[in-house]
């Protein structure tokens, strides 16, 4: 048993001793055995870089009508569908107006025979077989006739509803047969031809923004990216929310359809100093992203936080100081620590 213990402690001892006598230089020294790797190199320096915050918004037909009757009735007619290309002046809505109608017989009856007494007043005038007096009344009869007539054609044409401009039918909220009151929707019209994003930007940022500026504008459904202008900010904030709302023209495409989500990019605080590299200096390892920098001829590993891509550029938030030297080119295969040699 003695020789047992005997054994299992020489065994410990020489683990021991073993993890003891390790070289603390090993790494170093393997380190210094990697063969020297040829890179480009820029040196950074601190840019001013506006900031800017998205905030959503949507696209919408800058000519947008919703069509509601002026009268009750019956819908006789409705030959239009939904999504449906109509033209300016194309018939919407027939509405049933026999009452109406009749009305306008009446009325353009009374005009008739109020305009006849009047011209044969003035004739009887003209022979002094009637008075100023007389000729006035029936006169004023007559426009009154006319004017009685002309509310009753107006009214006849308000049970045919037409369009106020060229565009589609996007929403349809009744059929043929059901009842149309005044004031209820029953379509509505939008000119695709003529798209805007409005967006709801906070208050601060709004203040920012004047009539004519262009903002960068994203759709991400239709893949669509561009400059957008301005043509419209709201003069006063929602209390509850605290934006305003701000109306941007963008050119029309093919793939954009009014109610798409949009983003644009509006300009935020007072710019700051910010480190622009090449994307090709900057490799993604999980979630991490890093670069090398150059001292002393050896590459150095940094962890950094990117902000911003733009033409072949990327922004560097954290992790590099203004005048080092980062490898732009030859990155991809360095080793922490690792000798270099700069080339142009």
């Amino acid at each position: 048993m003695f020789h047992k213990y005997l054994s299992s402690a020489l065994l410990l001892g020489l683990l021991l001793t073993a993890v003891g006598c390790k070289d603390p230089n090993h790494a170093r020294t393997k380190t210094q055995t990697l063969p020297s790797a040829e890179v480009r190199v820029i040196t950074v320096a601190g840019q001013a870089s506006q900031r800017q915050i998205e905030v959503a918004g949507a696209v919408e037909a800058v000519q947008k009508a919703t069509i509601a009757a002026k009268i009750s009735g019956v819908i006789e007619e409705l030959p239009v569908a939904l999504g449906a290309v109509v033209k300016k002046g194309a018939l919407l809505v027939k509405i049933s107006a026999g009452e109406i109608t009749a009305r306008l017989s009446q009325a353009e009856t009374q005009l008739a025979q109020a305009q006849r007494n009047f011209e044969r007043e003035k004739r009887l005038l003209e022979k002094d077989a009637s008075t100023r007096e007389t000729v006035k009344s029936l006169e004023d009869a007559y426009r009154v006739a006319e004017a009685g007539a002309s509310e009753a054609r107006a009214m006849r044409n308000y049970a045919m509803i037409t369009a106020p401009f060229a565009g589609i039918i996007t929403q349809k909220m009744t059929n043929t047969g059901d009842l149309a009151t005044p004031g209820t929707p029953l379509l509505v019209l939008e000119n695709t031809e003529q798209l805007q994003v409005v967006v709801a930007a906070p208050e601060g940022m709004a203040l920012k923004i004047k009539q004519g500026d262009t903002l960068p504008v994203s759709i991400p459904a239709a893949e669509f990216s561009q400059t957008g202008t301005v043509t419209e900010i709201s003069p006063s904030a929602d209390s509850a929310s605290r934006t305003a709302l701000v109306k941007l023209r963008i050119e029309g495409d093919a793939s954009l359809r009014p109610g798409q989500y949009a983003r644009v990019a509006l300009p935020g605080g007072a710019a700051a100093d910010t480190f622009l590299v090449p994307e090709t200096a900057v490799f993604r390892f999980g979630q991490m992203e890093r670069l090398f920098v150059v001292q002393e001829n050896t590459a150095h590993l940094r962890l950094v936080r990117s902000g911003e891509h733009r033409n072949g550029q990327v922004e560097i938030l954290a992790g590099v100081n203004g005048g080092e030297q980062v490898v732009a080119q030859g990155g991809e295969r360095l080793v922490d620590g690792q000798p270099v040699r700069i080339v142009q």
